[in-house]
């Protein structure tokens, strides 16, 4: 048996999306040209084909036989192996966000995903949204037992509407109280798949390392499986989001709460808000305590990112558990014994990565060695410094240098956080000083480079929480994505 052409070909049966005999009159040519078969009995495989940048392509490879009964022997055997892979989705709910990004996500879906899921005899139940809330509002509602993922089609806000539904239904099912802080999370058993469409794809950049739709139409195809921790953030005993990505107080809060206000610039909002923001050059007086994740076997400054089959993750898990099974057993300190540390200062950012938050403008990220499910987040703190030193800090985002190498930084991986602001308690009294604070007054103190402003906002995932003062939890690998992690490339890692 032999392939179209002279070369040899291997092909991982996991990455075959599908296989079907050939036309026996002619054969499809990469050229787009018909021609004459020599050999009238084929199959053809379709399957994953790798491209620059971590992208995944989807590709034909023809297998040519002497004889029929060979043929025919290698086709069936092919789709029985397909077929005992029980990791592929052969039912998916699909949520179209039809407005994010430039409202490009039903279009997107029809013609770059859709295909490709009929290729692979995958069926679908599509949702075209007309609201905010309606997949999360959905997801409680609906019998999601019948299908084995959900897809959402659109960017980071889309994403959350899912996780939350799919979150909330599953403690909801479990009768878990999602308002208390200690409560330990039930993982959904559903996974979800990301097609980016949407003004920011950072979970999809951070966990594929593109924003390609065909890539992660593959990833879902082939079946991928991809653990991931999510935060839970309390307000006086009240839930107010889960978190995956990014949580920012000072500098990005800013950027969100800003950039509300300018929708109707579209996506340049973020630019405008973002320059706007360095400029104001606010800094925030609170309190930071934490509890450290000793569990973890990685640190934020190890140099080792997250990739496919991650060791970190794999044995901060195992640790994690062996260390809560101890606690269980009262043969270790429980947590009301546990060493917290505390921090207390001037701020102008405060930052809590579960992932690295990289995305094109940023490839390694905020937290370039962050993991997505050892159990633990990232927290950076940036003290008070001039512009030019944090403007500096900015630049490192863009570039291969340590960021955390400022003595204005610090950064500690974490199990949970707590953040107080100075001002909480005197919030009322200082409405009056808010609206003078809307658009940055001028410094005359030394030194001349910062204000205390009393309040910023936090960013959670892109969305801006009421409360200044929160409580934060990780929860170990609670939900899990159609994603198989950012592969290891040795050609990029030359080119960079």
């Amino acid at each position: 048996m032999g392939r179209d052409g002279a070369d040899a070909c291997s092909v991982p049966i996991s990455e075959i999306i599908t296989v079907e005999e050939a036309d026996t009159h002619g054969k499809h040519h990469s050229s787009g040209k018909w021609q004459k078969m020599e050999k009238p009995f084929a199959f053809t495989v379709h399957c994953v084909q790798r491209a620059r940048r971590h992208r995944w392509k989807w590709a034909q490879v023809t297998f040519c036989c002497a004889e029929e009964p060979l043929c025919h022997l290698w086709l069936h055997t092919l789709q029985e192996l397909l077929g005992k892979l029980a990791s592929r989705p052969k039912h998916l709910l699909v949520f179209i966000n039809p407005f994010g990004g430039k409202g490009h996500g039903k279009r997107i879906y029809e013609r770059k995903v859709a295909p490709l899921f009929t290729l692979a005899s995958i069926t679908t139940e599509v949702i075209v949204t007309e609201r905010a809330n309606q997949a999360k509002e959905s997801l409680y509602e609906i019998n999601i037992d019948k299908y084995d993922g959900i897809v959402c089609v659109g960017g980071d806000g889309m994403f959350s509407e899912v996780l939350h539904g799919l979150i909330g239904r599953t403690q909801r099912n479990a009768g878990v109280d999602q308002n208390q802080p200690r409560a330990a999370l039930v993982p959904s058993p559903v996974r979800i798949g990301i097609i980016p469409a949407g003004s920011t794809d950072c979970v999809c950049f951070s966990t594929v390392g593109t924003n390609d739709a065909e890539t992660s139409a593959l990833h879902i195809i082939v079946g991928d499986s991809l653990p991931m921790d999510v935060s839970s953030v309390h307000h006086s005993g009240t839930l107010l989001r889960y978190s995956v990505s990014l949580l920012g107080y000072g500098f990005y809060g800013d950027i969100i709460r800003d950039s509300e206000r300018k929708r109707w610039m579209g996506l340049l909002r973020y630019d405008f808000s973002g320059v706007k923001t360095f400029f104001s050059h606010h800094c925030y007086e609170g309190t930071v305590s934490f509890l450290p994740a000793r569990h973890t076997v990685g640190s934020p400054r190890d140099r080792k990112p997250c990739r496919a089959g991650c060791f970190v993750c794999r044995q901060s898990k195992q640790q994690l558990e062996e260390e809560q099974k101890r606690s269980l057993y009262g043969l270790e300190n429980t947590e009301e014994m546990e060493e917290w540390k505390v921090v207390c200062g001037k701020f102008l950012a405060i930052n809590a990565t579960n992932m690295s938050c990289a995305c094109p403008r940023s490839p390694r990220g905020l937290s370039p060695a962050a993991h997505l499910g050892d159990g633990s987040s990232d927290l950076i703190l940036i003290r008070k410094c001039s512009r030019f030193n944090f403007l500096r800090f900015l630049v490192r985002h863009t570039n291969q240098y340590d960021q955390f190498d400022f003595a204005f930084v610090e950064v500690y991986r974490v199990k949970k956080f707590q953040f107080l602001s100075k001002h909480v308690e005197d919030e009322d009294s200082d409405l009056k000083e808010r609206g003078k604070m809307r658009f940055g007054p001028m410094c005359t103190d030394a030194p001349p480079c910062c204000c205390a402003a009393s309040n910023s906002s936090w960013n959670c995932d892109g969305e801006i929480l009421s409360s200044s003062s929160i409580e934060v939890r990780v929860h170990c690998q609670l939900v899990r994505l159609f994603a198989r992690g950012i592969e290891e490339d040795p050609k990029e890692g030359a080119d960079s």
